[in-house]
C-alpha cells in the first residue's frame, strides 16, 4: 500500500491532546486494508520518529437523523479504522504546524 492510503488524517480530540501531551500516543484515520506493519512504517517514514507501539480499531457506522424544513433527513455515518501509536521516549510529532 501507497504512504497516503495507509495515514489517511490525524484525529484531533480534547482527550487525544491529553494523551499527546502526557504520554506521546498519536492517533490517526488509517485505510481499511491497513495492518500494525504498515501504519507503523508509515509514521515513521512520513514524520522522521521511531514507533514502539501501535494499537487499532474499527469505529462503527453511526446512524443519524436531522429535522429540516423538507422534513426528516435519515443518513449513515460510515465507519473508519483508526490507530493509535505510540512514539519512544523523546519523540514528538507537531501536528499543528501550517
Amino acid at each position: 500500500m501507497k504512504l497516503s492510503e495507509v495515514l489517511i488524517r490525524p484525529v484531533i480530540t480534547e482527550k487525544i491532546n491529553r494523551q499527546m501531551e502526557r504520554s506521546s500516543r498519536y492517533t490517526f484515520q488509517v485505510g481499511h486494508a491497513a495492518n500494525k506493519l504498515e501504519i507503523k512504517k508509515a509514521v515513521e517514514d512520513f514524520y522522521g520518529v521511531k514507533v514502539e507501539e501501535v494499537n487499532t480499531m474499527v469505529v462503527p457506522a453511526k446512524n443519524k437523523t436531522r429535522y429540516t424544513k423538507a422534513g426528516l433527513l435519515a443518513g449513515r455515518k460510515s465507519s473508519y479504522k483508526k490507530a493509535i501509536v505510540t512514539l519512544a521516549e523523546g519523540d514528538t510529532i507537531d501536528l499543528f504546524v501550517n
